[in-house]
């Protein structure tokens, strides 16, 4: 701004002086400080993506030609191998053949096998029974070679049972419900990961964020990025972590804050939202490709653990999601930060006019849902298996349907409401419902609930209009 001021002279000239006032906002040590830090933050998160997208192309660049890899094809054929005592049976050929696809594994050490398969469809499974070790013959009636047929599923698996006298028989129905009760509770925690952070986003902004999806995704990408780089897989996941917070980051400092300061809608933000979803999605696709890619350790065989038998991976991916939502618990009931992200998601006026920092708190919270979001994709690239360009945007609707059936803005609601989904998911294909259709089932589910319901499981009631 210039002020022009002037005063008589003896001469009766009028002398003007300009007097140039800079803004106060520019005076301010911590405004310059808060611009600086988003450059920063901003220079930071532009490297990381310029790291993907010279990594991803050389990645895929070093995927071998297609052959029998259980890394190749998303679609594979496996089993575990124990003879009647329980022990492994190592070094047996397996071959499967079908639809123009022959390929061939052989047991490891503890007697796991997995064979890749291009397409779905019915394949011939025969075991080598000359390579059993002496003494080890297959069960009496057991079918070798036998046709097996994938059930709208991409990971099958085979029994071949062993030993003398043994009387092959389907598995026991309890035993099976009670294998799924647990993979659905490992898949409703690893739901609630994504769903927590949502909740968040949407309890403190009002912004239903449909991009959520794509920073799921964001964190498997990472973590295949970073391996690729050659660097310690632990290590790997903890810059993917980092990666997604920088991303939750770089999109409240550099989108969502601007539009909520210019007024903008929530209807227009959220159409925003799905702009920016299709944008990332396609734009990770163009450089990490349209193939599913696995990372470490992805293939593992079950284990039994008392009456129930679940794989390694969902049983880590079950203790690290219950502890990391048990921390974030903590840290909403007991701590500062915890209240004062209640106070804004219940009011925002009212607690900036108590004196807490609205912009700061909806900012700490895109960046833990940046992190949760990435947490969430890295096991769910597990539970799947394998890392897909669009894997995110697979379960968007089931953390959707659990943020709104635990109750919109309510965290606790996303968690319960996550694993309702989540159980309910992986109960449907013991009573017949085919794999494909699980999903419809849980997003059913959430139909009839939020019919007698309607403001969830923890919502409040509230009137409209």
């Amino acid at each position: 701004m210039t002020v022009r001021t002037g005063c008589k002279g003896a001469a009766g000239t009028t002398p003007t002086v300009e007097v140039s006032i800079l803004r106060s906002t520019l005076r301010d040590p911590s405004m310059r400080r808060s611009k600086g830090l988003q450059r920063v933050v901003g220079a930071l998160f532009a490297a990381l993506v310029t790291a993907l997208l010279i990594a991803a192309p050389s990645a895929q660049a070093t995927t071998p030609s297609p052959s029998p890899s259980p890394t190749t094809f998303q679609n594979n054929i496996s089993g575990f191998l124990r003879d009647d005592a329980r022990a492994p049976i190592p070094g047996v050929k397996i071959k499967a053949t079908g639809n123009g696809f022959e390929g061939e594994a052989t047991s490891g050490a503890n007697g796991a096998w997995t064979i890749g398969v291009p397409v779905q469809g019915t394949y011939t499974i025969e075991l080598d029974t000359s390579t059993l070790p002496e003494g080890i013959a297959l069960a009496e009636g057991q079918d070798n070679p036998r046709d097996v047929t994938f059930s709208q599923t991409s990971n099958l698996s085979v029994i071949f049972a062993f030993g003398e006298g043994i009387v092959v028989q389907q598995q026991d129905f309890g035993q099976n419900l009670l294998n799924r009760l647990v993979a659905g509770l490992s898949f409703g925690l690893l739901l609630a990961l994504a769903s927590v952070g949502l909740s968040l986003i949407f309890g403190t902004t009002g912004l239903t964020n449909f991009a959520h999806g794509e920073m799921v995704t964001l964190g498997a990408v990472l973590v295949f990025m970073f391996n690729a780089f050659g660097f310690p897989f632990w290590l790997a996941i903890l810059l993917a972590l980092v990666g997604g917070g920088l991303f939750g980051y770089v999109q409240d400092a550099g989108l969502w804050r601007p539009l909520r300061k210019r007024g903008s809608g929530l209807v227009p933000m959220m159409i925003v939202s799905i702009g920016l979803a299709l944008a990332i999605r396609y734009v990770i696709q163009f450089f990490f490709g349209g193939a599913t890619q696995q990372l470490p350790g992805a293939q593992s065989a079950e284990i039994q653990i008392g009456p129930v038998s679940i794989s390694p991976n969902n049983l880590w991916s079950l203790i690290i999601s219950a502890v990391v939502i048990a921390l974030i618990g903590i840290v909403l009931l007991k701590t500062r930060l915890g209240k004062a992200t209640r106070a804004v998601a219940d009011n925002p006026a009212l607690a900036a006019a108590s004196g807490i920092d609205v912009d700061s708190v909806i900012r700490i919270v895109w960046i833990v849902g940046g992190v949760l979001a990435s947490l969430g994709g890295i096991l769910w690239a597990y539970y799947r298996p394998g890392v897909t360009f669009d894997m995110g945007s697979q379960i968007l609707l089931l953390i959707f349907a659990g943020v709104t059936l635990g109750g919109l803005g309510t965290v606790f609601g996303a968690l319960i409401g996550s694993i309702v989904v989540g159980i309910f998911v992986e109960l449907t294909t013991v009573f017949g419902l085919p794999a494909d259709l699980k999903y419809v089932g849980a997003l059913f589910i959430m139909i009839v609930v939020l019919l007698f319901r309607p403001q969830g499981i923890l919502g409040r009631r509230e009137r409209v209009g």
